[in-house]
């Protein structure tokens, strides 16, 4: 892990202007030139690759931003490689280094910015491009035992409508083990589970003894290349793709799609919009969270607590289909606002669904504290340090119980949040029950924020016309229920959807997994894998 002090909650954040000009004097002509552009507040072309590790760095540990990701765009005759910052309280950075397409390696910047991992794992693995002394490139995404080598899925030459030859299974094949003391043993767990687990994810677990020493997490077993499939799609066609590679965030992503289609045909969604989707994102918040915390209950064997919190999820469930004719909140979102408007009875109706799960969740969350036998397995337990969360970039609910408050709907807001007055919870223990504190308090500002959202409902359309008409690229981002979602977008002049990229909080998440389950024993892994509270359908899109 990197040993750098500086966090989110307290760190050295300059401010645009500062930091503008100490790129200009340290980097000089290694950087091209500074300027805003799209919904960027700053957008920097690399001209010297070999500076970007170092720029990186900068900006992460020295000025306090956060990574957003890195996003591989194939062009013609080029590499477009983005590597996206947020600097809290101003807005997104794009980093860029174009280079030709004979180009084969790139200089990895993990070594300085831990977080981004696996985000080059993926690019190596879907476009074939190599970062230098990256620690561990290749069978990631695309599994050894299934595919090919030298495939690369994203790159436009590819073929998705052509079967791939089947590989033989190579039965000589070791998964890579650490730990090599005498007495050592890996035990898999996953990836079909008998009950519980309805996603395929699977664990290596190494361990001399009762605690685990290393936990590996492996996942992408079902791969379904939406970015892939979303090229040459429309933006309508897109949206559905969007909006239904995972389901128990759904509108989520639909809404980061649907910002990034609005801000390249600059178009606003009209007022009403605006608010009903604040109404409607903190309603799957809401559900999510009571069915995060019934996992976690029922992962202690509280049983009496986890049919209390699927109860109240169930409840929300179905308030949502009532109100919006789908249990997950499937065909709302449209570019330039939503597909439909809901009445003032409809409204009061949900908020007499929502302020009882509010009291319920209240209830549960009183009856928990004082719980010693369910606080004995979430204390001290799982623990991610504010210092390791901070190194890998942790997001959401996850992030805020290891003292990272950012919160996408604060640090950087969208549709109308800004104009909402709302808390965001956080702590600084970093264990399972600082996890679960959390998302109890979220439910809480959640309420408060559908409550608000329907009290300014203005009267007028919920959608204006929205062409994407011209060519563009976008960034649109959304505070999901397990985190930040981003969201890139590039049309052509059509309007064709040229390169379509989702950054899930469950993929950042998933690389900082590791810390908390390692160094406790194996008894309380399913616990720990609950507080986390991840989707391995977010990853495999």
């Amino acid at each position: 892990m990197a040993s750098h002090s500086s966090s989110i909650a307290g760190g050295n954040i300059a401010g645009l202007a500062d930091l503008t000009g100490m790129i200009v004097e340290r980097f000089g002509g290694q950087v091209g030139q500074l300027r805003a552009g799209g919904n960027f507040i700053l957008m920097l072309s690399v001209a010297q690759p070999g500076a970007l590790p170092e720029l990186s760095r900068f900006l992460f540990w020295e000025h306090g931003c956060l990574f957003g990701g890195v996003t591989a765009e194939e062009h013609s005759r080029y590499w477009q490689i983005h590597y996206t910052f947020l600097l809290p309280g101003s807005g997104w950075i794009d980093v860029e280094l174009s280079t030709p397409l004979e180009t084969k390696t790139l200089p990895s910047i993990v070594a300085q910015v831990h977080a981004a991992d696996w985000h080059e794992r993926e690019v190596e693995d879907l476009f074939g491009i190599h970062f230098e002394n990256h620690p561990r490139l290749g069978d990631f995404i695309l599994h050894d035992q299934t595919w090919r080598e030298g495939i690369d899925p994203m790159r436009k030459n590819f073929s998705a409508s052509h079967p791939q030859l089947e590989r033989k299974v190579d039965l000589e094949w070791q998964p890579l083990l650490v730990v090599g003391d005498p007495g050592s043993f890996a035990m898999p767990v996953g990836p079909v589970y008998e009950g519980g687990i309805g996603e395929s994810l699977h664990f290596l677990l190494e361990t001399v003894g009762e605690d685990v020493i290393r936990a590996a997490p492996r996942l992408f077993y079902n791969y379904r290349a939406v970015e892939k499939i979303a090229e040459g799609r429309t933006i309508a066609d897109a949206l559905l793709l969007a909006e239904r590679f995972a389901a128990t965030s759904a509108f989520a992503h639909s809404f980061a799609f649907c910002l990034a289609a609005e801000r390249i045909a600059a178009v606003d969604a009209p007022p009403r919009a605006v608010a009903l989707r604040v109404l409607l994102a903190e309603l799957e918040r809401l559900r999510h969270h009571a069915g995060a915390i019934a996992a976690i209950c029922e992962s202690t064997a509280l049983a009496v607590s986890a049919a209390q919190a699927s109860i109240i999820e169930e409840h929300l469930l179905r308030a949502s289909c009532a109100f919006a004719d789908h249990r997950y909140l499937f065909g709302l979102n449209a570019p330039g606002g939503l597909n439909r408007d809901f009445t003032s009875e409809q409204c009061e109706i949900l908020l007499l669904a929502v302020d009882q799960a509010d009291k319920d969740l209240r209830v549960l969350e009183k009856r928990l504290r004082f719980s010693s036998s369910f606080l004995d397995r979430l204390e001290d337990v799982g623990v991610v340090s504010r210092e390791n969360a901070r190194d890998l970039n942790l997001v959401g609910p996850i992030g805020r119980a290891s003292a990272q408050n950012c919160d996408l709907r604060k640090a950087c807001p969208y549709s109308g949040y800004g104009r909402h007055g709302f808390d965001v919870p956080c702590e600084t223990e970093g264990d399972g029950y600082a996890r679960l504190r959390v998302l109890f308090a979220e439910a809480v500002q959640s309420t408060r924020l559908i409550h608000q959202a329907i009290d300014k409902l203005e009267e007028g359309p919920v959608r204006v016309a929205c062409e994407v008409s011209r060519p563009g690229v976008a960034l649109g981002w959304v505070e999901a229920p397990r985190g930040a979602a981003l969201h890139w977008l590039r049309v052509d002049e059509k309007g064709i959807v040229e390169r379509y990229r989702a950054i899930t909080p469950s993929f950042t998440n998933w690389l900082g997994f590791h810390v908390a389950a390692e160094d406790f024993a194996f008894q309380d892994f399913p616990i720990i894998l609950a507080t986390f509270g991840l989707s391995a359908t977010e990853c495999d899109r």
